[in-house]
């Protein structure tokens, strides 16, 4: 009896909340009382206890909670707010440590981390295509081991939101506007959500390491309108690198160059987008 209700509420549960096009309001009278009476069957035989959830399960679900929007974004354009906002996150939402941080990590100047660093092992980590073990492994040309735990508490240390981003990503939250993140960054981007929340303005819906590509690959851009079945001209995409700028413009996109909050709460504003300038202060 306790497996017939179970396995019969999952089946009401799922016409109620799977397809969109199955609303629960065509059930006849009969179809929704047995819904309820399953649902409560459950409710009375739910098990009595659940174990806490651990931090670091809590963030890796909320990850994968922003993840999902890959395939759910469809559900969102039958009443969006037009234009989409699609924002770099290193150095124009989030202070990158890279360039100051990593090479006192390693005890170098920039300069001296470059001439020994692989050519390409942090771009085709940025992609997915290998993992923190591999990146260990050939992050140096010459092969040599380092402290990958402690490069990773150097880079959390070294996360921060640049002035006046936070507030101005609440506020266009608040405004009701789509915020995606649409980055070149590995998995590492996890540990950017964990100590920011970045989650709270913006989906991490467009992340290289999630979709193989990098900016400013004109596909990457591509494939990104295809995902969120818009046109061009109604997604705005901001910056802090001009060939990336350039590469949205080629693509039909609306390109900002960040510089600053301020400069870009301007540029927003130029263009239509609904800022209260006193809560971006």
């Amino acid at each position: 009896m306790s497996f017939f209700l179970s396995t019969y509420s999952t089946s009401i549960l799922y016409r109620v909340t799977g397809d969109a096009d199955q609303k629960i309001y065509s059930f006849s009278p009969f179809t929704s009382f047995k819904y309820w009476y399953c649902l409560m069957a459950v409710v009375v035989f739910r098990p009595p206890s659940i174990a806490p959830i651990p931090k670091a399960t809590r963030v890796m679900a909320a990850v994968a909670c922003s993840a999902t929007s890959l395939n759910s974004v469809s559900g969102l354009r039958r009443h969006r707010k037009l234009p989409i906002l699609l924002f770099d996150v290193m150095d124009t939402l989030v202070r990158d440590p890279f360039y100051e941080d990593i090479p006192a990590f390693f005890q170098m100047s920039m300069k001296e981390l470059l001439e020994v660093k692989h050519p390409t092992s942090w771009v085709e980590f940025e992609k997915g295509l290998i993992d923190e073990k591999e990146l260990a492994r050939k992050f140096f040309k010459d092969g040599r081991s380092f402290d990958l735990e402690g490069l990773k508490e150097c880079m959390v240390r070294g996360y921060s939101y640049l002035d006046g981003i936070e507030a101005l990503l609440e506020n266009l939250k608040l405004k009701s506007y789509e915020l995606h993140a649409f980055t070149n960054y590995p998995i590492w981007y996890i540990m950017i959500e964990e100590k920011l929340k970045l989650s709270k303005y913006l989906s991490w819906t467009f992340c290289s390491c999630k979709l193989g590509k990098r900016k400013p690959a004109l596909d990457f851009y591509m494939e990104v309108l295809d995902l969120l079945g818009v046109e061009p001209a109604n997604c705005i995409f901001v910056d802090d690198r001009l060939v990336n700028i350039e590469a949205a413009k080629d693509a039909g996109m609306i390109g900002l160059h960040f510089r600053n909050a301020e400069t870009l709460k301007e540029d927003l504003i130029s263009l239509g987008i609904e800022v209260t300038t006193s809560e971006v202060a």
